[in-house]
């Protein structure tokens, strides 16, 4: 009996060491994704024109579904998309969920320490969205009720240039969106492109606006985990193949440009950070 708990306690021994070495690996997500023939994005799904779910094949569709399913081609995988909120984005990826995260994260040294970027694949600024005629500049919102989404940068941003409000975080910018519909906050704050999206899909959206009022500069990366090296290069150089063969500015059309329901101008290029 007794001979036989210490070859238990071996064996446990043995598996203990062997997740540690696990742990401490280098990912290699690159090899990963080519073995087992698939890319796990986490995504937003209620997010348009980013990520939301198609009314007529209700499906995930948008900007960053079509950089993934580019990127998913190019490796010769199938693409699973799996939703994310800017709170659970981050954790999901440490844990291994998913293998990338295209969920309109903001790059900043912050997160730069915890997540490898990709290039910028997409570039705007911190605005709000308020009621036509309330908000001309940041005076007009002190001591305001400011509604964001739980977990990002607009979160931060708007209690630094905005000290005096109180910021009411949501699980995502929509709910944020409501409560600014039912006069629950004075403002919604985030990108202006999301913020775009947003009012695009209401119904009262002439009832609103976006001021002319920024207070951040917003660059999207594609998140993966730091250390994984050959995957973060594979990444990088796909998009700024995608940048060099239009196909990148293709899809910024099809979501933002004079085809789509926001007619925004494309004021960036993707190209390697320095």
């Amino acid at each position: 009996m007794k001979r036989l708990a210490t070859v238990l306690m071996g064996l446990a021994l043995v598996g203990a060491f062997g997740k540690a070495a696990l742990a401490s690996a280098p990912a290699d997500t690159l090899s990963e994704v080519k073995n087992k023939g698939v890319l796990v994005a986490g995504v937003k799904d209620s997010l348009p024109p980013f990520g939301y779910v198609d009314e007529k094949s209700r499906q995930i569709v948008g900007y960053d579904i079509d950089f993934m399913r580019a990127i998913a081609k190019k490796l010769g995988v199938r693409l699973e998309l799996k939703p994310v909120t800017s709170a659970s984005r981050m954790p999901q990826l440490t844990e291994g969920n998913i293998d990338v995260i295209a969920a309109t994260m903001t790059k900043n040294p912050e997160r730069a320490k915890q997540v490898g970027f990709s290039h910028t694949y997409f570039a705007t600024g911190q605005k709000f969205i308020a009621r036509k005629g309330k908000v001309r500049s940041v005076q007009d919102l002190a001591g305001k009720k400011i509604g964001t989404a739980k977990g990002s940068t607009s979160e931060q941003n708007v209690k630094k240039a905005i000290p005096t409000s109180r910021v009411l975080a949501f699980d995502d910018y929509p709910q944020a969106f409501l409560a600014l519909q039912q006069g629950k906050v004075a403002a919604v704050t985030t990108d202006e492109a999301i913020l775009a999206g947003l009012l695009s899909k209401a119904p009262n959206r002439a009832q609103f606006e976006i001021p002319n009022l920024q207070i951040a500069a917003e660059p999207y990366g594609l998140g993966m985990r730091k250390d994984d090296a050959k995957f973060i290069a594979f990444v990088n150089k796909t998009l700024l193949q995608m940048e060099k063969s239009g196909e990148a500015k293709r899809i910024f059309d099809k979501w933002f440009g004079p085809k789509s329901a926001l007619n925004l101008k494309r004021t960036f290029k993707i190209v390697a950070d320095r």
